[in-house]
């Protein structure tokens, strides 16, 4: 059985009165058991030539009510380069120069992203179920 875990560690001496750090660690199980995620894309980039709308996971290819889990990251070194993370119609997030994003998918909906300049690189990898 594969067994994936993902960490995070958020902390800051500043951003509230009192120093902040916050820590969570969660296993990727299969839905609705405990068994692990068994599948993966594998980590990949892809270069968009243009800027614009395109489809990073088309929802055909994999089984939708599952646990699925999907890392994005935005491995850009220039500030303003930016991706937008769209599920359907609903745009849920904005990946600027080095940000990261972990999401959990159900498989129902394409994920689009939308890269604010030519010639950028998305990183991703999905880790699902068959």
């Amino acid at each position: 059985m594969a067994t994936t875990t993902a960490s995070l560690t958020i902390s800051s001496g500043d951003l509230t009165g009192d120093a902040l750090s916050l820590s969570s660690t969660a296993t990727f199980t299969k839905a609705g058991t405990t068994t692990g995620l068994d599948q993966t894309t594998g980590v990949g980039r892809i270069l968009y030539g243009s800027a614009g709308v395109n489809t990073l996971i088309a929802h055909a290819a994999y089984t939708a009510d599952k646990a699925h889990k999907l890392y994005i990251k935005n491995p850009s070194g220039t500030a303003a380069e930016n991706i937008v993370i769209t599920l359907a119609s609903q745009s849920i997030g904005r990946l600027y120069a080095g940000d990261f994003a972990l999401i959990p998918w159900n498989g129902d909906t394409d994920i689009k992203v939308t890269t604010s300049d030519s010639n950028m690189v998305v990183e991703y990898l999905l880790i699902f179920e068959a």
